[in-house]
């Protein structure tokens, strides 16, 4: 469906506050995500990291411990078409494991769906979700 209000909307990115920008960083590329663009230095680094298909995350280096212990979001979710492959890299790259991957059928409407889904959680206690829809 069409928005009439926002006129050709998109995603574009999601924006992370880190204590460790460089281990952030090290971490995601582990996934495959490329940098994109850089700016600004120390505390005032910016990086945009491509996710493989133009969706940003955008990793900022003034996250201290200021923000939510929670974490910066409550969960970013990646769809993908392995669900375990992505949950096995993330906990090599130094993810922390929060749910392994699972099958989860919804009582939803107005049809029916099983999802697979996997969190692990990040350098910055933000949680990654990796996602599917199976049926």
């Amino acid at each position: 469906m069409a928005n009439e209000v926002l006129k050709n909307p998109g995603f574009h990115h999601v924006a992370l506050r880190c204590k460790d920008i460089e281990k952030s960083l090290e971490m995601y590329k582990a996934l495959g995500m490329t940098e994109k663009v850089r700016w600004g230095e120390n505390e005032g680094l910016i990086v945009m990291l491509d996710i493989g298909n133009g969706d940003i995350i955008e990793f900022f280096a003034d996250g201290g411990d200021k923000y939510a212990e929670e974490g910066k979001w409550q969960h970013f979710a990646i769809t993908t078409e392995d669900v375990e492959l992505a949950y096995e890299t993330a906990l090599k790259a130094g993810f922390t494991s929060l749910t392994p991957p699972k099958a989860v059928p919804l009582n939803s409407s107005p049809e029916k769906m099983t999802i697979q889904v996997a969190f692990v959680k990040g350098n910055d206690n933000e949680q990654l979700e990796f996602f599917k829809v199976i049926e």
